[in-house]
């Protein structure tokens, strides 16, 4: 148990461990004389603090039905041992938040000395069968630390990182406010969840190929009505087969055990939350001083899609990298307005080799690569692992995929819903909601999760080139984040929601988005002296040239 000590008083902080995120007054940093019993003032527990400073106390009283605990600031001066009634350790039973929050920071390389800078306020949490806020608020806590970091290893402080519970939660579902105009539709008519003969599948079809391949299959028009009579008349499992080998993209409904026994689902399971692969570079790059933006100059090359790639490009914006999308021509997708702040968005069309030469010059000066691409499709391309590092060897390589790197389904079509059905998320959805149907999660947590993940992985990548003379190339996907979210499932009776989103939550500026004007959620993260904002508002793809 780590002490802080000063002569005569002890310095203690008051941590509810239902929500270890949140601290009760009194905060750390206040101070008690020995033997106060003014702790018992804001907690149903008393502590005997003996007036011998440096002495463990032995004589204390804790009720544990309040679940409140007393730590000791990580930052202590002294270290006595461990004592017999000590914390139970972090799991995902007792602690959602600091669970997630210790896996997710371990997997992209974070030191645990650093997550002491990092705090949480507010409280609610989304309805859900899992722990969705937890999830949320411990991948933004880990991109914001990894700023934090890259500022400590370029200026020698670590500022202090705050994550609000409320708004992580409002980002993993909308951050834009029309003024006067409305957002459309972010999924096609056909889309959705279909009763088969022997239970439950999803169509994805917003590209216009995915719902093609899906009707050709069906022989079914693009109508609601006309694919339910369709889709009812198959085997679920039988559907997916024939849609995926047709090159659209569907998803049975799975259980949870269900998927702990199919090949793919074992397969995820024994991936690490994020494969990472560093090289040895001939000499550390350099690093102009940090000011606010303390990402200004680093250039991100983004070839990715709706949804997960995106979050984490527009976060890496957010603290001022000059994020530029490309995407082929004609293409479009759904919700590009929450996803499209910050950044440049350019079409190249990389069937011809002047494209490819253009993207290759782009790649060759980029700091970052985060990319979606399936494995096969950007080694088409000329542009497998071994190719990106000859172009660019100093290059940080940030990837995912939706099913996971290794298995059967390896580089297998899907997005955030297909992976909550076949991973089992939705079919505990709907079994704990007591509903008839797939319940998914509230909000995409899946791809949100995994982007600010990927950010966090992005930061510590330029962080470890410029301290340890490493490039490295990391990757994840959707199902390995769904198998770790499956580890905390919660009670839908038990959630607290947040409060709902007011005006006073959102930024004061207009953005004068290319659809409209609107206001944006404030940030979900705050990292002191280092305001996070968007130089560009939300734009259309195919608005700027293909250019640094």
């Amino acid at each position: 148990m780590g002490l802080h000590t000063s002569p005569g008083f002890w310095k203690l902080r008051i941590c509810n461990f239902q929500n270890p995120g949140e601290q009760s007054a009194p905060r750390y940093g206040t101070t008690f004389a020995p033997g106060s019993s003014r702790l018992g003032q804001h907690t149903s527990f008393a502590l005997m603090v003996v007036a011998e400073i440096g002495v463990l106390p032995t004589q204390r009283t804790i009720d544990y039905s309040s679940s409140t605990h007393i730590i000791a600031s990580p930052r202590a001066e002294m270290t006595m041992p461990q004592h017999p009634d000590a914390l139970p350790p972090v799991s995902p039973a007792n602690s959602p938040l600091q669970y997630f929050l210790k896996e997710v920071w371990r997997g992209v390389g974070g030191g645990a000395e650093h997550l002491e800078y990092l705090t949480f306020s507010a409280s609610g949490s989304l309805p859900s069968a899992f722990a969705v806020t937890d999830l949320a608020c411990a991948t933004v806590g880990a991109a914001g630390l990894a700023v934090a970091e890259w500022v400590h290893a370029t200026s020698g402080h670590f500022p202090p990182v705050k994550v609000d519970r409320r708004l992580a939660s409002f980002w993993f579902e909308s951050t834009l406010r029309p003024e006067g105009w409305s957002l459309p539709s972010r999924w096609d008519a056909v889309a959705g969840d279909y009763r088969a003969s022997d239970g439950w599948i999803r169509l994805h079809t917003n590209a216009p190929h995915h719902r093609a391949a899906a009707l050709a299959v069906l022989g079914a028009p693009a109508d609601k009505v006309a694919v339910t009579a369709a889709v009812a008349n198959w085997r679920a499992g039988d559907l997916e087969t024939a849609v995926v080998d047709n090159g659209g993209c569907a998803a049975m409904m799975y259980s949870l055990k269900a998927w702990e026994r199919h090949p793919q689902g074992q397969a995820v399971l024994a991936e690490p939350l994020m494969h990472r692969q560093s090289a040895r570079l001939a000499a550390k790059p350099g690093c102009s001083p940090v000011d606010t933006r303390p990402l200004a100059g680093i250039r991100v090359l983004d070839l990715t899609r709706i949804l997960a790639g995106p979050v984490a490009t527009r976060f890496l914006a957010g603290f001022g990298a000059e994020v530029l999308r490309i995407d082929p021509p004609h293409w479009e997708e759904p919700g590009i307005a929450e996803v499209s702040l910050g950044k440049r968005c350019a079409r190249l069309d990389l069937k011809n080799a002047q494209g490819r030469e253009q993207l290759e010059h782009l790649l060759a000066q980029a700091d970052v690569l985060v990319h979606g691409y399936r494995p096969e499709a950007l080694a088409r391309l000329g542009l497998d692992p071994v190719s990106r590092r000859r172009i660019n060897p100093s290059l940080v390589d940030i990837s995912l995929d939706a099913y996971g790197w290794t298995g059967p389904w390896r580089g297998r079509r899907g997005f955030d819903s297909l992976v909550q059905m076949s991973a089992g998320i939705a079919e505990a959805g709907m079994l704990r909601s007591g509903r008839d149907r797939p319940t998914p999660l509230p909000v995409q947590a899946l791809d949100h999760a995994t982007g600010y993940m990927m950010a966090a992985a992005a930061i510590r990548g330029l962080t470890e080139r410029l301290t340890q003379g490493t490039a490295c190339a990391n990757r994840t996907s959707l199902a390995r984040v769904a198998s770790l979210l499956a580890t905390c499932p919660v009670e839908f009776e038990s959630a607290k929601p947040p409060l709902p989103a007011s005006l006073s939550d959102y930024t004061d500026d207009i953005e004068l988005s290319a659809w409209g004007p609107a206001r944006r959620l404030r940030p979900p993260v705050t990292i002191a002296g280092l305001p996070m904002y968007w130089d560009r508002p939300a734009t259309k793809l195919g608005s700027s040239p293909a250019r640094w």
